[in-house]
């Protein structure tokens, strides 16, 4: 009918990755081009799956496998329908220690809700707003907390600009996920009480920024609860939510006013 759509596939090691993968990419082309994208990611496994079926994680072999076999039909889908059509998540490409694609693989970003080109989205846009900045010797000592997955990219990104601002030092805390369990990685799913506990007698400098996804849609309250008052008061430093552009980052780096504090509401716009 003509009716656009994007699709999504969870990926859990042994049930269908490898040929069913294949397989399943194969018949979601019959849908092209008006199936516009398929993400593919991999299955989210907490500590609490009790009585659950046993799924194994996956690993950095896995990952280079899932990628060589997407970006083989990225290749005919462009081909074909002038669209890659199948992306794999930044999570199999940091798993894998690869290069995150070019921009323009991404089609225009379409699955970023997916976790499909948010860090190469991020990294373009800092980079184009450091780029206009003019750069100062001006002190400043501030940290950011984020999940084990895009710390190394934030702590890269934290560098670049330490080059243009050589005075100023940021702090990078990886934060381990005990409430779901330590396969959990992704900073969406992080809680108050592990940013509390884990970010207690540490640095923190002038302020500790945040990205706005640990928070529930419309609320300044983390998953478990927690209010972002609660963590300022526990951790005895201002909290600033970042928004989720590069440019938002690059100026709450440089603790510009510009940088969303705590208490506004526009952080109802991002999950």
């Amino acid at each position: 009918a003509g009716i656009h759509m994007n699709g999504q596939i969870v990926l859990c090691k042994g049930w269908n990755d490898g040929k069913e993968l294949e397989y399943s990419i194969s018949k979601l082309e019959h849908y092209m081009p008006v199936l516009e994208s398929v993400s593919v990611v991999p299955v989210g496994l907490t500590k609490y799956r009790e009585g659950l079926e046993q799924l194994a994680p996956f690993t950095k072999e896995d990952a280079c496998e899932v990628i060589d076999l997407i970006e083989k039909w990225q290749r005919v889908f462009y081909e074909k329908y002038g669209i890659h059509g199948i992306h794999a998540s930044d999570e199999w490409y940091l798993l894998a220690e690869r290069f995150l694609p070019e921009e323009e693989r991404y089609d225009g970003y379409l699955q970023l809700e997916n976790g499909v080109g948010m860090l190469r989205l991020l990294e373009t846009e800092f980079l184009e707003a450091l780029e206009v900045l003019p750069g100062d010797k001006k002190k400043r000592e501030l940290s950011m907390a984020t999940g084990r997955l895009a710390a190394p990219v934030i702590e890269k990104l934290a560098g670049l600009l330490n080059k243009k601002y050589p005075n100023t030092n940021i702090h990078v805390y990886a934060i381990r996920n005990e409430f779901f369990g330590e396969r959990i990685t992704v900073s969406g799913l992080l809680t108050g009480q592990d940013l509390k506990k884990q970010l207690t007698d540490q640095n923190l400098g002038e302020r500790l920024l945040l990205p706005c996804n640990l928070l529930k849609s419309g609320e300044t309250i983390f998953l478990d609860d927690m209010t972002v008052d609660e963590l300022e008061t526990a951790l005895q430093t201002t909290v600033n939510i970042v928004k989720s552009s590069g440019q938002a980052l690059a100026e709450a780096m440089l603790l510009e006013d510009k940088a969303e504090h705590l208490h506004t509401n526009e952080v109802n716009k991002y999950e």
